[in-house]
């Protein structure tokens, strides 16, 4: 009695996965809605507001120095080792070889370079914003600090805002940007929020940060992924423009031309392309006019006798040019008797 084998997790996720469509006939890219500007024009305040209480050297100042005295880490040391390994998660290396591969399959699955793509621009937006204000404040970390109580602004430091927090906000979270349902962009949101939140507290932890560095972070990974549907005419013009060039190199040659379909059986083939017309001709006679019946066993199609065929290769004929050559077959007439 056969019994059906059991299906494990993995054998279950594979199944789910091969019932997805390849070619989704609508994606859902989201759109800048009401609730979005709104969302984004709150977030920018937000940002701005942080950036102001620093310059003036206000309370979120001064309680950056009360969280640094208080020296996280020696206070509960015993979490260290995982704050380590829990930190590589805003990484900009580890984090997006992670999402690029996820994202490379779901583009190579769906048959689209959007997701690659939108990763490439919300990267490269990063880099740009989140670099120029590094070093447009040039802000000096907790450990390199030199007067207590100052904001430490305009020394030639690249700490404000914390990168480590802004790349984990704008890696993970293009994760639910992409998301194709509701309910994933949802499940997504939340994951990627208590991921970059943790991160954040882990730089703060790890006294590499302050708490205003972090609080930037946020306001600046997430005003990037909420300005990203005003990127989206751009990543589908550069989607359509890759695309028409890949396939114009296909048409210039770039793929090789499928070889030639061998020639059936039975079929004559030239061997010598300089032979005279006369010889083409007599191997392309039809077999009825020839003195001998073709064989049963041929292939159908023109054949000629074999007292008419000559044997030819590259170099030509193998018979030397006799004038007193006649063909077989033919009578030989009777030579004269010559006396001795």
């Amino acid at each position: 009695m056969r019994t059906e084998r059991k299906l494990t997790r993995l054998d279950r996720v594979f199944a789910r996965l091969d019932r997805e469509p390849e070619r989704p006939a609508h994606l859902d890219v989201p759109r800048m809605s009401r609730h979005r500007v709104a969302l984004l024009t709150g977030t920018l305040a937000f940002y701005l507001a942080i950036v102001w209480a620093v310059v003036t050297t206000s309370w979120l100042v001064r309680l950056d120095w009360q969280v640094m005295f208080f020296r996280p880490y020696q206070q509960w040391s015993g979490i260290h080792w995982f704050v380590d390994y829990y930190v590589v998660l805003g990484q900009r290396g580890p984090t997006a070889v992670m999402v690029a591969a996820w994202l490379g399959w779901r583009s190579w699955r769906q048959h689209t370079l959007r997701p690659l793509l939108t990763l490439g621009v919300a990267l490269l937006l990063l880099n740009i914003t989140v670099g120029a204000a590094k070093y447009g404040m040039g802000r000096l970390g907790p450990h390199y600090a030199t007067t207590i109580g100052s904001n430490e602004m305009g020394l030639g430091g690249d700490i404000f805002p914390s990168g480590h927090t802004a790349n984990a906000v704008v890696t993970w979270g293009i994760l639910a940007y992409l998301a194709s349902t509701p309910r994933a962009r949802r499940w997504l949101s939340a994951l990627s929020a208590v991921t970059s939140l943790g991160v954040g507290m882990a730089t703060v932890y790890l006294g590499t940060h302050w708490l205003s560095d972090v609080l930037l972070g946020w306001a600046a990974g997430l005003l990037i992924l909420l300005a990203l549907p005003w990127c989206e005419p751009l990543i589908a013009r550069a989607e359509a423009r890759i695309l028409d060039l890949r396939d114009r190199r296909r048409a210039h040659g770039g793929v090789p031309a499928p070889a030639p379909a061998p020639a059936p059986v039975g079929s004559s083939v030239l061997l010598n392309p300089r032979a005279s017309a006369q010889e083409e001709a007599a191997a392309r006679e039809p077999a009825a006019r020839s003195p001998r019946a073709a064989p049963a066993y041929l292939a159908p199609g023109p054949h000629t006798a074999r007292s008419e065929r000559t044997p030819v290769t590259p170099i030509g004929s193998r018979r030397p040019p006799h004038s007193d050559r006649v063909p077989r077959g033919t009578p030989t007439p009777a030579r004269p008797l010559t006396g001795g």
